[in-house]
């Protein structure tokens, strides 16, 4: 009787040990949900993300405000920093720690470092803002259209430019750069005047103002007169270079006016904010729609052009105000399509 009390006294003991050796594997996932955003970024440089950031908390906030104590949702904000080569392992690590239902996240470039964590971390969804997926079950996406906010922002650069030539600098290369922004920013500036070239230029990360500055001055000498830039922390040079120079700048995402008055002429913006709070609480409320990508533009209320603000009244021109205007309008209301870039 005592042997065979020893040997389930035994087993007993060997089973608490593999529990506790084991049963914690990173690879599990709370049952409490809980959320992690990914900034790809820093918060408190890039007004994008930290609409991001708001957008998920509010929505959070929202959320609890409506649970008992015991189901309320926790949330983490990870910063992994302006390197982009170093999101990768900063997203590994995130997703390792087994400690999150669902990433949240948004840059263009997420898709391609999430998809093969999907194998390694099965249990772990992520939900992408700016960018777009193809059928994968455990990421959801919300695409902005960036045919038509890059197809109106070098519409206008090509109506305010007087030497027809046109500048883009962009922090690095990426699909959605390749594919959408480059051309059709290009396809809108040819719009507005067939003539129209475009000089495209890349920064090699998101934080060197001083090569910003760098690459605007080749520009300027080159004759460009009018520059989108959309390089992150670089665009203070590129703000610093174009004031010297007195040429225009065209704003992408935020309302850019006054962060160069009289030298920034349009600003095409994403509610961020609005979609991170949308997403979040669809996620909260079990009514993602995994595997797929919406898109969403002018007429659905996410992209707008800014024609109100003081210093666009101010410093461009009635007769160039008036054709954004007609253009706008028919976004908004679908009567305008943008046609396919080559």
């Amino acid at each position: 009787m005592k042997n065979i009390l020893k040997k389930i006294c035994l087993s007993i003991s060997v089973g608490l040990f593999l529990f506790l050796s084991f049963g914690c594997d990173k690879s599990t996932i709370p049952n409490k949900k809980s959320i992690a955003v990914f900034v790809p970024g820093i918060v408190a440089d890039s007004p994008i993300y930290a609409n991001l950031v708001k957008g998920v908390q509010d929505a959070v906030a929202q959320y609890n405000s409506e649970q008992s104590e015991n189901k309320k949702v926790s949330v983490t904000i990870f910063e992994a920093g302006t390197n982009q080569a170093e999101w990768g392992a900063k997203l590994t690590s995130l997703a390792s720690t087994g400690k999150y239902n669902v990433i949240i996240s948004s840059n263009p470039s997420l898709p391609e470092l999430c998809a093969p964590l999907i194998e390694q971390f099965p249990l772990v969804k992520f939900i992408l803002l700016d960018a777009s997926i193809n059928r994968n079950q455990n990421i959801a996406a919300i695409s902005y259209n960036q045919k038509e906010q890059s197809y109106l922002t070098g519409f206008i650069a090509g109506l305010m430019s007087k030497s027809h030539k046109v500048g883009f600098i962009a922090a690095q290369e990426y699909p959605i750069m390749n594919n959408v922004l480059l051309p059709y920013y290009s396809l809108g500036a040819k719009t507005a005047d067939e003539n129209t070239s475009v000089d495209f230029r890349i920064v090699g990360n998101w934080y060197d103002a001083s090569k910003g500055a760098e690459l605007t001055d080749a520009m300027c000498a080159a004759g460009v007169d009018v520059i989108l830039p959309i390089c992150g922390g670089a665009s203070q040079g590129v703000i610093s270079s174009a004031k010297e120079h007195k040429i225009y700048l065209t704003w992408f995402d935020e309302n850019g006016f006054s962060k160069a008055p009289g030298t920034v002429i349009s600003s095409c913006l994403v509610k961020q904010e609005v979609a991170a709070k949308e997403v979040t609480l669809d996620y909260l409320n079990d009514k993602t729609e995994w595997g797929t990508t919406k898109i969403v533009g002018f007429a659905d209320g996410y992209i707008s052009f800014i024609e109100d603000d003081p210093l666009y009244l101010q410093y461009v021109p009635e007769n160039v105000r008036a054709q954004l205007s007609v253009l706008v309008a028919g976004l908004k209301n679908g009567s305008v399509v943008v046609p396919e870039a080559e």
